[in-house]
């Protein structure tokens, strides 16, 4: 039987800003719950008295894990300590956070400190029977994908492109139950020297004199009519005629030198 560790994050709404699962994170959860013949163990670092860690606990979770430390310490080293102590085969994790640095780099931190592989923008894995590799299908650009066959132990981090998880029922998530372990991290150094303050749309500036600032009217006009066309109709014509016109155009919008 192969242990499953799947490291879980808190995430924030991206309008509200209140605390949530965050997607990818639960993506990993739910990949983890689909896999047959594992023993699954759920890591959050992190406040325990998070609500948002309810709703992992919804998903069908017994129980979570979770590495409690201050807020802004660095939780590679206690999560790299705790999962050496669990030897696991697979360690899935969201492919970003939605807190902190927002860096996606603690999958690939924590793989280093290990020593193992990591596969990044995982969308499907199949244990074989033998419990010494795993089949994955990694997403690529453009809506491609490629299997590739990866022996254990190995860190993954889960594409968006993931089955989507599973809503969270609240009576498994009052059930479940959250074991709470006092660890010491050290202080995050970047964090710390960072300022960080809510997003904002920054403002543009109109330039005076360009077209359609002169009113609400004209700016919408300026952005919604269409300019006259200034080509020609050709009905029928022969392949020479019809070649030149291309090539003038071609010449017009620069494509071609003059």
């Amino acid at each position: 039987m192969v242990d499953v560790a799947i490291l879980l994050s808190v995430g924030r709404h991206p309008v509200s800003g209140r605390a949530r699962r965050a997607p990818t994170d639960a993506r990993a959860l739910e990949m983890a719950l689909g896999l047959p013949a594992v023993r699954r163990t759920a890591l959050h670092a992190g406040d325990p008295a998070s609500p948002a860690l309810r709703d992992y606990l919804g998903m069908g979770l017994d129980r979570l894990t979770v590495l409690a430390m201050a807020h802004g310490c660095d939780p590679v080293e206690p999560l790299a300590a705790h999962l050496r102590s669990l030897s696991p085969g697979i360690v899935l994790t969201g492919n970003r956070a939605e807190g902190g640095e927002d860096s996606g780099m603690l999958p690939y931190r924590v793989a280093h400190t290990l020593g193992v592989a990591i596969v990044p923008d995982v969308v499907a894995i199949t244990v074989e029977a033998g419990g010494g590799a795993a089949e994955v299908v990694q997403a690529l650009a453009r809506g491609q994908r490629r299997a590739l066959r990866v022996a254990l132990p190995f860190v993954a981090t889960i594409h968006p492109a993931a089955p989507s998880a599973r809503p969270s029922a609240f009576g498994p998530a009052r059930r479940g139950r959250i074991d709470s372990v006092p660890v010491e991290a050290p202080p995050d150094a970047f964090l710390a020297a960072c300022a960080a303050r809510p997003w904002r749309d920054r403002p543009k500036r109109l330039t005076v004199g360009a077209p359609g600032s002169g009113g609400a009217l004209d700016r919408l006009r300026a952005a919604t009519e269409a300019k006259a066309g200034q080509g020609r109709l050709l009905v029928g014509p022969s392949p020479d005629e019809a070649a030149l016109a291309i090539y003038e155009c071609l010449q017009e919008q620069g494509v071609l030198p003059r």
